[in-house]
């Protein structure tokens, strides 16, 4: 049980740390106050050995650079807004296209572009990191200046992560992690092998640039039918969704903590188990990885990762018949997931 932490570098002047949090059972897992990222994450296999299992990089600068947000937090708002544009309170709010004229996980610099603080840290049985950050009134054009922060707890089994908000004004939010979760090991091949069960009956199906149609289309019958087991890249592999998948799925209407999803790998036997509060996630299985240096000189490939991503459905503050992703001036926001590991 310890948290260690030393310094990874400056950004725009920033002084940014890597902290690792370890505890009794053997789990550890470190992070970056450089986006508030989840560096590494490390839980046994079915012979007790323990691996990393989510991507990352070696240095601050990689981090910098690097264009997959690995780890990070993601805001104000997560994934996709189409049109780059919202109304609200009879105002329309015209944001930063930066992906083919839409606006994709805040805009120009999102959350995972910030330098967050690092508000507490704290051992024990459950070792945790609380990092901070203080969104602007008008950063990235959204309204109202918005208090965020983020606990990481490293759990007997797993970790949990808690986001914290309140703004000044009414605004839109979107928070989640975009942590690449490979059970192999970070880097070892790719996962198109991994069985996924989501408990999703709905999923929102996009148009040709990944916005939400409106429509929420039951699954059964599908490609994205993953109520029973099965590898992620069978429907890719024949020919229904050769492409893969980048989809929003419905976990439910309300903010009732669920389990959202299990992955399961046979080699190693580990399997991740994804419990939420939030109404729907995005699974992505890696399409945009090509050849990206990670940690350890590893090469990750495309596929090399899946992202299970809890938030509100892309493009909610254009789709009132979604779940609200509106955040209320002087409102509390508070959302929790968490992923746990054991062995079959």
């Amino acid at each position: 049980m310890s948290v260690e932490w030393n310094e990874f570098g400056y950004y725009n002047g920033y002084r940014c740390y890597h902290i690792t949090l370890k505890n009794k059972s053997g789990y550890s897992a470190s992070f970056t106050n450089f986006g508030a990222a989840v560096c590494s994450l490390c839980v046994p296999d079915n012979e007790g050995n323990f691996g990393d299992i989510v991507l990352g990089y070696d240095t601050l600068e990689e981090y910098v650079k690097g264009r997959c947000c690995f780890g990070a937090v993601i805001g104000r708002f997560a994934n996709r807004i189409g049109g780059a544009k919202f109304s609200l309170n009879g105002k329309e709010y015209r944001l930063f296209a930066n992906d083919k004229g839409n606006t994709l996980h805040g805009g120009e610099f999102g959350f995972h572009k910030r330098v967050w603080s690092v508000e507490k840290m704290q051992d024990g049985e459950e070792p945790f990191v609380l990092f901070g950050y203080v969104s602007p009134d008008g950063e990235e054009r959204f309204p109202g200046l918005l208090n965020v922060t983020v606990k990481y707890t490293l759990l007997r089994n797993g970790l949990r992560i808690e986001y914290y908000a309140v703004s000044g004004k009414d605004t839109p939010l979107n928070l989640t992690n975009h942590s690449y979760f490979n059970l192999k090991g970070a880097g070892n091949g790719d996962v198109k092998d991994h069985i996924v069960t989501l408990n999703a009956k709905q999923y929102t199906p996009v148009d040709d640039k990944l916005i939400p149609t409106g429509v929420s289309a039951y699954t059964m019958g599908t490609p994205f039918d993953f109520t029973s087991p099965k590898a992620v890249g069978e429907e890719m592999d024949n020919g229904r969704l050769p492409g893969g998948f980048d989809h929003n799925f419905i976990l439910g209407n309300d903010r009732e903590k669920r389990t959202a999803a299990s992955v399961y790998e046979s080699s190693t036997g580990r399997l991740m188990t994804v419990v939420t509060d939030m109404p729907a996630m995005q699974m992505y299985i890696g399409a945009g990885l090509k050849d990206e240096k990670g940690k350890g000189g590893k090469v990750y490939k495309q596929y090399g990762g899946l992202c299970l991503e809890t938030q509100f459905s892309p493009d909610s503050p254009n789709k009132p018949q979604f779940p609200s992703c509106i955040l209320k001036a002087g409102d509390k926001f508070k959302s929790s997931t968490e992923y746990t590991f054991e062995v079959k």
